[in-house]
């Protein structure tokens, strides 16, 4: 069995057919690696037991050598006979060596494959390059970060793959695609900062696409922080072409490799005809286009049957994308978590999408042992959100474990933007859960937003804070203010989707302030906004508030406003958003005949999560109040979200007709600091009605004398 190895990431094994073997534990993948690092030479037992316990051995270290050396012979050699000498795995003089041929490890193939692209051309190199680059798992040696024996390994190793990336990129200039080299060289200077070719490859690319002035920034910025972090001027590389950048070198051949940015050029009519414009001498009649088919000469007019324009953009950028960056690049990886991101608005299929993938997405970056990336991947997806009820709870509670981790593990200083996000994140998926982790995190959150000045970064913020500002009732006015900065914010920077969610904010908070018609203007404000932006969930929102504007007034009838209702939420079913829809229509007719003077439906129904706050009213329109009272005693604390005021409205009506004074207290304390707002209206779905006349009639229940006095 031909057996191959990977260190680069955490260290593994594959059999021929390329699946993985078991190695055991921990200290069993230590002896393979260390064996890994002597390339091939000998290490002696006793080294070997100093390595593995970092110098202090226990009793009997040497014969759990021997033991872990003899299972990993029986994995990596199971056909070879009882007592016949190890190949792979060998015993020589004091100690063992690993017998492993070159091109069966990948730090040795990843070298090997870096010497030939070194002396190759650059149309050769590029593809070398690529393949060098793509076993890359994570930080070489990624279970032993620590590990004093494979520290030198380990950093020359890191050392070798950023210079190959910037190889990539020197060879993607050299070919006349500086457009291809850019993500990758912001993304690489953004993690290793102080190594100025990088800095120097990005200024020179951006120039080479046309963007003098973005370049210079680049290269103001790389001196700002040398001086700054390190009290040093940057190198001469970086100031010479600083100066070449401001005189427009000839040497820099911007115009040249301009020509061949894109495979297409633009006719100079709105979505007229396009030619293939070559990127390499035009003469040669017979190349082949970039995609490899042969380049027309001659005008190709788009007919009826051709895709938009949007679209043909769209199929370009991703075939270039596919084609320039790396697969297991962790640009790839970042990117993904921004595409799942847009496509969380685009309605039903996309949200669903975007939600199963983005754990996927988390875990792949955690498994790369980066914090800074996976922080990144972490807090990309700032979807806006208006529900306090999450999907998914266990989903939810592993991404914010993720977060929790990558906050821990980052470094102390820095970053501050990235614990911005992660915190946002803390909060944003721990909605509508009891606890101080979830303020905690807004309030941070928010704090770092606000030092740092990032418009985007705020408005998450804003949102994982109106998330958490259900720890008691009444706090509608605060929501509503939330509201009114989200959406100037947002308008002030062109944040389409944030600005849509906060007009749906001040829907609910206008409406749970007794304002209709202000609610009213920020629905249609939202319904514009979604139809222009293309966010079709938008719609789900604002037909869910006509159906709550319909229960809200008398003059509507029963039916049309429970027609109203069952419409709107039977379009919200149909949305991806089963934190929304589960119990939700039950629960709103129940509180629309609740409110109009009818007793609950006694019909069968799957109330779902708010089954406890509603079965006492069901219980007492059947005639069954004894078993109406005893589930009245077991109702719990409602959660702290947006049905907060709605559910002690529920215990109040239900305590009154049952005469329960310890419920009518409860109801008394938790409603009391909403007396100016209507119950459930901040939901932006259903009411019952004014607070202040449930605390009228809780009132008058338990002091029948006064029943204005306060308790």
């Amino acid at each position: 069995m031909r057996v191959r190895f990977g260190v680069l990431g955490p260290v593994t094994a594959w059999d021929g057919a390329g699946t993985e073997l078991a190695l055991r534990g921990p200290r069993h993948r230590a002896v393979l690696a260390r064996l890994i690092v002597a390339r091939r030479r000998v290490v002696p037992v006793d080294l070997l037991v100093d390595d593995l316990w970092d110098g202090s051995p226990p009793g009997g270290a040497t014969g759990a050598v021997r033991t872990f050396v003899a299972a990993l012979r029986r994995t990596l050699e199971p056909d070879r006979p009882p007592r016949a000498p190890a190949a792979l795995l060998t015993t020589r003089g004091p100690g063992y060596a690993l017998e492993a041929a070159p091109d069966t490890v990948d730090s040795w193939e990843f070298e090997r494959a870096l010497r030939r692209a070194a002396d190759l051309p650059p149309e050769r190199a590029l593809p070398g390059l690529h393949s060098a680059l793509a076993p890359w798992r994570g930080p070489a040696y990624a279970d032993f970060p620590e590990a004093a024996w494979a520290r030198a390994e380990r950093a020359r190793l890191a050392e070798l793959r950023l210079g190959a990336l910037e190889q990539l990129a020197r060879a993607r200039l050299d070919l006349g695609r500086a457009d291809q080299a850019i993500p990758d060289l912001d993304a690489h200077v953004t993690e290793h900062p102080w190594r100025e070719e990088a800095w120097r490859l990005l200024a020179l690319a951006l120039y080479r696409t046309g963007r003098q002035g973005d370049a210079l920034a680049v290269l103001r910025r790389a001196r700002a922080l040398f001086v700054e972090q390190l009290g040093a001027d940057p190198g001469p590389a970086l100031r010479q072409l600083e100066h070449d950048v401001l005189r427009q070198a000839d040497h820099l051949d911007a115009d040249e490799v301009r020509r061949t940015v894109l495979p297409w050029d633009a006719d100079p009519r709105p979505f007229g005809a396009r030619r293939w414009v070559r990127p390499v001498d035009p003469d040669h009649a017979g190349e082949r286009g970039p995609r490899g088919d042969a380049a027309p000469t001659d005008e190709v007019r788009r007919d009826s049957a051709s895709p938009a324009p949007g679209d043909e953009l769209w199929n370009r950028a991703a075939d270039t994308y596919r084609r320039s960056v790396a697969p297991g690049a962790r640009l790839r990886l970042a990117s993904t978590v921004g595409l799942l991101r847009d496509l969380a608005v685009t309605g039903p299929e996309g949200l669903q999408a975007s939600r199963a993938q983005r754990l996927a997405a988390v875990e792949a970056a955690e498994e790369l042992g980066d914090p800074v990336l996976t922080a990144r991947v972490i807090g990309a997806y700032d979807v806006p959100a208006n529900w306090t009820r999450v999907d998914d709870p266990e989903r939810s509670a592993r991404v914010v474990a993720a977060a929790e981790r990558t906050l821990a593990a980052l470094p102390v200083s820095g970053h501050e933007g990235a614990r911005a996000r992660l915190s946002a994140t803390v909060a944003m998926e721990s909605r509508g859960t009891r606890g101080p982790r979830g303020p905690e995190a807004a309030a941070e959150a928010e704090r770092l937003a606000r030092g740092l000045g990032d418009p985007t970064l705020l408005a998450f913020a804003l949102n994982a804070r109106y998330m958490q500002t259900f720890q008691r009732s009444g706090l509608a006015p605060e929501r509503d203010a939330l509201g009114e900065e989200l959406i100037a914010l947002a308008s002030r920077h062109d944040l389409a989707t944030f600005r849509i969610l906060g007009h749906l904010v001040r829907v609910q908070s206008r409406a749970a302030l007794a304002d209709l018609a202000g609610a009213d203007h920020h629905a249609e404000a939202a319904r514009q906004l979604g139809e222009r932006f293309e966010s079709p969930l938008t719609s789900v929102f604002v037909d869910g508030y006509r159906a709550l504007r319909a229960a809200a007034d008398d003059r509507v009838p029963f039916d049309t406003a429970r027609a109203a209702l069952r419409d709107a939420i039977g379009r919200a079913e149909g949305s991806g958003m089963p934190g929304l829809t589960r119990g939700l229509e039950p629960l709103a007719l129940l509180c629309l005949r609740l409110r109009r003077g009818l007793p609950a439906p006694t019909e069968p129904a799957d109330h779902g999560p708010h089954e406890p706050w509603a079965r006492p009213h069901v219980l007492l329109a059947r005639g069954r109040p004894d078993e109406a009272a005893r589930a009245l005693a077991r109702v719990p604390e409602p959660p702290r979200d947006l049905l907060l005021e709605a559910r002690w409205a529920l215990v109040a009506r239900a305590a009154v007709a049952l005469d329960d004074h310890g419920a009518a207290r409860r109801a008394l304390v938790g409603l009391a600091p909403a007396e100016a707002e209507d119950a459930g209206a901040q939901t932006g779905w259903l009411t019952l009605g004014p607070v202040a006349a449930h605390l009228e009639a809780l009132r008058r229940l338990l002091n029948p004398l006064n029943g204005h006095s306060r308790q």
